[in-house]
């Protein structure tokens, strides 16, 4: 045997490797191969410097091949999407808005074929949430404006009837908020201004007359008194207000408020057949984050923005722009200018399948 291997190394040399041998009696058979794969290992001791210099690659005329460094670009990249994510994600944490939905918008934004970040978050707020605002013409149904104590409603009827004033339209302005102090006095000082009559309703009964009586006019508008949603008893009063004719009821909700109550509120009034909603004192709230979790919890359109004390261009008109510029109001490279760009670049991206029907 001993024979054997040593005539296999002298046929092959001495790197030959004996993988196996079997010996039967007459002969024996050795199986050996060479391994080209095989490179010695330098002993640490014996390694210079440049070894440790990063191998570059050089072109036929001997010149570094500048291709290599192209792997660069993917830290570049990285960097981007981490200050674009960080962005939004500090905006959406300094509004308080809810981790779930914190969550969503920042899975649809990094979604958007954009690097701005206001504008994915206008993307965002298009696939996530519905916006219809108010007319500004005739509409079939009255617009009954309902809400929680001291949200203001009183002040968005005024401004929408001096909307459509402004539009040369008519309007027939009712308040059912007779039970308040100065309640009916507030709306009447502002519907003096316009030229239009105010009119009374103390119940659900009056509403109907009057509904069914008052000559017709472009848009009809109804001052809903202050209810407690978390109040059953409440609850069922508005509900037969909201019966008592073709009415639409329009929540109307402060801006500046924690975001889990506003979500309460919203699914409440959801619950009575409130499809869209106008946030109010927009102007003096600083965390919008519970706009969002009402439209969300509640299932809520965006309507209308009150923002502003004048009753004069008292509403703007509620979009995804409109809610992304009042949320991120820094971003450099969003201004004016950038409103056609925003425009191509959102009209690409689609829209949720199911919008509410409101008619």
């Amino acid at each position: 045997m001993t024979e054997a291997m040593q005539m296999v190394r002298e046929a092959l040399g001495e790197d030959a490797i004996i993988i196996a041998t079997r010996e039967d009696g007459k002969s024996v058979q050795v199986t050996a191969a060479l391994d080209d794969t095989y490179t010695p290992v330098t002993p640490r001791s014996r390694l210079k410097d440049s070894d440790f210099e990063p191998h570059q690659k050089t072109t036929n005329n001997n010149q570094p091949d500048e291709s290599l460094n192209d792997w660069l670009q993917y830290d570049d990249e990285d960097e981007a999407d981490s200050n674009f994510s960080e962005t939004l994600f500090e905006c959406l944490l300094k509004h308080s808005v809810p981790e779930d939905i914190l969550d969503q918008i920042l899975s649809h934004a990094g979604m958007m074929p954009v690097d701005d970040a206001r504008i994915a978050l206008m993307g965002a707020f298009d696939h996530m949430f519905d916006f219809a605002p108010l007319p500004a013409g005739p509409h079939k149904k009255a617009f009954m404006f309902v809400g929680p104590p001291g949200a203001g409603k009183t002040m968005v009827t005024a401004k929408q009837a001096a909307r459509l004033v402004m539009n040369d339209k008519t309007v027939t302005v009712i308040t059912a908020d007779t039970l308040r102090a100065g309640g009916i006095e507030q709306l009447e000082a502002f519907t003096k201004l316009l030229g239009v009559e105010l009119h009374k309703a103390a119940n659900a009964i009056e509403i109907t007359k009057l509904l069914t009586s008052l000559p017709k006019t472009d848009q009809i508008l109804i001052d809903a008194a202050g209810y407690n949603p978390f109040d059953p008893r409440e609850m069922k009063l508005l509900s037969s207000l909201i019966a008592s004719g073709d009415i639409e009821p329009i929540l109307v909700l402060p801006a500046a408020m924690d975001a889990d109550e506003s979500g309460d509120m919203a699914r409440v009034f959801g619950s009575l057949g409130v499809r869209r909603f106008i946030p109010s004192r927009v102007d003096i709230a600083r965390r919008l984050g519970g706009l969002l979790t009402a439209a969300h919890m509640g299932g809520l359109a965006f309507a209308d923005i009150s923002a502003t004390p004048s009753v004069a261009n008292g509403l703007t008109q509620a979009s995804s722009r409109e809610l992304a510029h009042r949320m991120l109001p820094d971003q450099i490279n969003s201004g004016e200018k950038n409103a056609s760009t925003a425009s191509i670049s959102l009209s690409t991206i689609p829209s949720k399948s199911a919008k509410p029907n409101i008619g």
